[in-house]
């Protein structure tokens, strides 16, 4: 069985679309990640995070019914849990940030528990980047893969600390925007060579609805996104795709360029339903049989003969 430790924020977020909205539910990058991966039985996760007295014992739950290990997830007393307000515009691709309350984060020590120091993957979902490193520096073997996941606020506010981070990982998972601002290059080939330099073996640049790509050297993979007829909250889809991805790769300890087309079909499928629904409610009741005929239906989308003789 594979150790997959995920490191990221376990939350409460208020959402707005424009099919809805709601008060306070479960959120964070570590919940979303956790769940995706959850959906890989041979795959043991645990998750890396802190949460104040106010978070219910009940989300805590839902997690360790998905097998997922929260015994590291440290829990404040007197504190308060993490949590972001934001309100999306009609096209769901671009949204506002109504609240940001890091609370508990504020003082974040992680503590890599003891029987995942030797860990085979780990996933560090967005956070600071002297977060990230600090659960580096406390793993007890190089794991086979580090999966980092970023996003524009450190590149603005922690660049050199970015730098460090970026150096130490195999693969980065970022959108088009961020690829754009870590490198000043608009042309997304450009980008990820560029990022390459940077550390990462691979690059992920997600491109929302319109799919991810994933590149190594000078090989290209292209997935779409899954058309849908409803989209109702893209909240945590990008952290779904990161869990379904390294979840994947967890599963089938095979992290070869060919194989990672897979995991990015994989994560790509999970996405799809994260956005379903608001918060994490689709993915708490995700079924395997739901997963495996989606999985189908992707690669009817995507597969074709043709004849170039």
């Amino acid at each position: 069985m594979s150790k997959l430790l995920a490191v990221g924020t376990v939350a409460f977020d208020a959402i707005e679309t424009p099919f809805g909205k709601t008060d306070k539910v479960l959120g964070g990058a570590g919940t979303y990640i956790a769940l995706a991966a959850s959906h890989f039985p041979s795959v043991k996760t645990a998750i890396v995070s802190v949460v104040g007295g106010d978070f219910p014992e009940k989300h805590l739950q839902l997690l360790r019914n998905k097998k997922i290990d929260t015994s590291a997830i440290e829990i404040i007393p007197n504190g308060k849990t993490f949590f972001w307000s934001g309100k999306y515009h009609n096209d769901l691709n671009t949204r506002d940030t109504l609240a940001t309350e890091l609370n508990v984060l504020a003082d974040f020590q992680p503590k890599v528990p003891e029987d995942f120091k030797d860990a085979d993957l780990v996933m560090l979902g967005n956070l600071h980047p002297l977060v990230q490193l600090s659960v580096l520096d406390q793993l007890e073997k190089k794991p086979k893969l580090v999966v980092l996941d970023t996003m524009n606020y450190w590149m603005n506010n922690a660049w050199e600390d970015l730098q460090k981070i970026i150096r130490k990982v195999d693969v980065i998972t970022i959108n088009d925007e961020e690829a754009r601002q870590l490198t000043q290059e608009y042309s997304l080939l450009k980008a990820a060579r560029i990022i390459h330099k940077m550390g990462p073996k691979y690059v992920v640049i997600k491109k929302g609805e319109n799919g991810a790509l994933l590149f190594e050297d000078d090989q290209v993979f292209f997935a779409p996104a899954l058309p849908l007829e409803e989209v109702f909250d893209p909240t945590g889809a990008g952290d779904t795709f990161a869990g379904g991805f390294v979840g994947f790769l967890a599963q089938t300890k095979d992290i070869s360029f060919d194989n990672m087309k897979k995991a990015v079909i994989y994560g790509s499928t999970l996405a799809s339903f994260c956005v379903e629904k608001f918060g994490t409610e689709r993915m708490e009741i995700l079924t395997q049989k739901e997963v495996e005929r989606r999985l189908n239906v992707f690669k009817k989308l995507t597969h074709f003969d043709i004849d170039l003789d």
